[in-house]
């Protein structure tokens, strides 16, 4: 596992990722290790290479666009969709095509689907930096956004308990 880590924070590196961002990739990382450690049908391998490499468009922005960024950054360079696509829809709790509309970002359906896809995201919202807080801390730091991105947030803590109880 560590081989895998490493590989990826190099990743990073080279993609001009500061090692804050780094650091918090780590720590987002181990949360969703901690999720998928609970369902023997998750797929660790792809939650830690997706954890891992979910900022990794914040090499060249960090407004909302870096994920779109990152996957297209990781489907250049080969990767497998299913990591590219971990990528694609980690921020927030997701982004319907609309909403990636309105962000002036391609219209994609970058809602998180799958169960891996689902636990990066959710580990995504609990590591502020590289600390865990609660679902309820993060969603009251994200007042900003919409009252329906943050009912999204929320049903996907469940959604991510539920699964991985």
């Amino acid at each position: 596992m560590h081989e895998d880590l490493d590989s990826c924070a190099r990743m990073l590196k080279n993609a001009g990722c500061s090692p804050k961002v780094i650091a918090h990739c780590r720590a987002v990382c181990a949360c969703a290790l901690e999720y998928a450690g609970r369902n023997p049908l998750v797929d660790r391998h792809l939650v830690i290479t997706g954890a891992m490499l979910h900022d990794i468009g914040r090499g060249s922005t960090h407004a909302i666009g870096h994920a779109q960024a990152g996957a297209d950054l990781l489907r250049s360079m080969g990767l497998p969709e299913p990591v590219a696509r971990i990528v694609e829809r980690h921020a927030g709790a997701g982004l319907t095509p609309d909403e990636c509309t309105l962000l002036g970002l391609l219209p994609r359906d970058c809602m998180p689907e799958t169960s891996e896809e689902k636990i990066v995201t959710h580990a995504d919202n609990l590591i502020a930096g590289t600390s865990k807080v609660g679902i309820d801390e993060s969603i009251a730091s994200a007042i900003h956004l919409k009252k329906t991105i943050r009912k999204r947030m929320y049903r996907l803590a469940l959604d991510v308990e539920l699964l991985c109880m």
